[in-house]
Parts: structure tokens; sequence; C-alpha cells
């Protein structure tokens, strides 16, 4: 269920680094508490797949950093670069490299709080965006209750999945990660762009 960016997995490419002013970015997260963030290549990114996956970026030096994927790098960056935040590039090289070449890979952090759950702007009972804030694992699916069963939405590329007929929506949610391990939510009032708190986090591997 990983999609391109696989567990246990090594990837090569290059890191850049861009001003990420407050850290938003393509997936919608809003302002970063920590700059240590990343856009991934387009790629990669699949379609906002990658939103929210914590990367440790290795560098040919020996540095290490962890950054969250908050956003989208779009051509000309290759498949396997990251564009890092000036402040993680710093942390692995002398900002006037500019460019340096890397290995990174997907990790499971041992600390994280519980998930938050955030609908978007303009949701109602007819329409509604559904976004998951602070997994630890990636996101690979989410369902919401339909009093019969589950329905699986699908994801826009700003890391929403929307029910664009308002089936589930204000309903309880189920969210699978990349592992397989699903949670399930109580509902949440339809609140657009209030963060919930969820009292679930998905398990470290």
């Amino acid at each position: 269920m990983a999609g391109r960016i696989q567990p246990g997995v090594s990837y090569q490419g290059v890191a850049t680094e861009y001003a990420a002013a407050d850290g938003n970015g393509a997936c919608l997260f809003g302002p970063a508490a920590d700059m240590m963030i990343a856009a991934m290549n387009e790629l990669d990114y699949q379609n906002s797949q990658a939103c929210g996956a914590h990367i440790l970026v290795h560098a040919a030096n020996g540095a290490t950093v962890t950054v969250l994927i908050t956003n989208e790098c779009p051509y000309p960056c290759a498949p396997g670069q990251l564009d890092l935040s000036q402040q993680a590039f710093a942390k692995i090289a002398d900002p006037k490299a500019g460019r340096i070449p890397i290995t990174w890979q997907l990790i499971s952090p041992g600390s994280s709080g519980n998930i938050s759950i955030r609908y978007k702007a303009g949701s109602s009972q007819y329409w509604c965006g559904i976004q998951v804030i602070g997994e630890r694992n990636p996101v690979a699916r989410l369902e919401v209750s339909t009093g019969s069963g589950w329905q699986q939405l699908p994801r826009a590329s700003y890391n929403y999945f929307l029910s664009a007929s308002g089936t589930g929506c204000g309903k309880a949610i189920r969210i699978t990660d990349i592992f397989g391990e699903q949670l399930t939510t109580s509902a949440f009032p339809v609140e657009p762009d209030v963060i919930q708190p969820a009292q679930v986090q998905f398990a470290q591997h």
C-alpha cells in the first residue's frame, strides 16, 4: 500500500534548498511548527501520497537530518530529489553548496502525538474534504462511515480526501497507513478549517 516510497528502501538523489517561508506548501498542512521540512519531487509526491512522510536524509559527509514532507517540488526537480527548507539543508551542508548528492529513506518516528482531522474550508454535509494531520506513517487510504459500511474517498493532489456527494461528512472515519494498520475515529462535526484532535496514532515500524 506504500505506493512509490517503500519502507526499508534507500533512495538516491540530490538535495536542493528553498525559502520555505512559514512552512505551508502543497500538502496544505498550514504553517510548520518545526522548519525541518521538505518538498518531494513530483514523481515521488505521487498525487500527495508522500504528504506527511518522515524522511531521513543522509549527506555524503555523514550528516543527517529528518524532515517532514509538506510540499511538492515540480519539474525540473528530478526523481529522487528533495528540496529542503533552508533550515534543514543547513543541517547537512554549507548553504552555499546549493545542491548535494544524498540518500534518503522513509522512517517511522519513535515520538509522535495523536493524529488530528481537519475538514477543508467550504465543507458541509453536502460536500467535504477531509485531511489527516500528524500521522506517524503516511496515509494510504481514508474511508468514511455510510451507516451500512465504509466508503473509500479519492485523494486530491492537495492532500484532502474528497466526498463529492457529502457521503460520510461528519461521520466516523477509518484511516489506513502504508503498513496496512487501520485506525477508526469517532465522528467529528463538520467544522471547516478547524483542527480536531483524534485519540489515535499508528504504531511505529
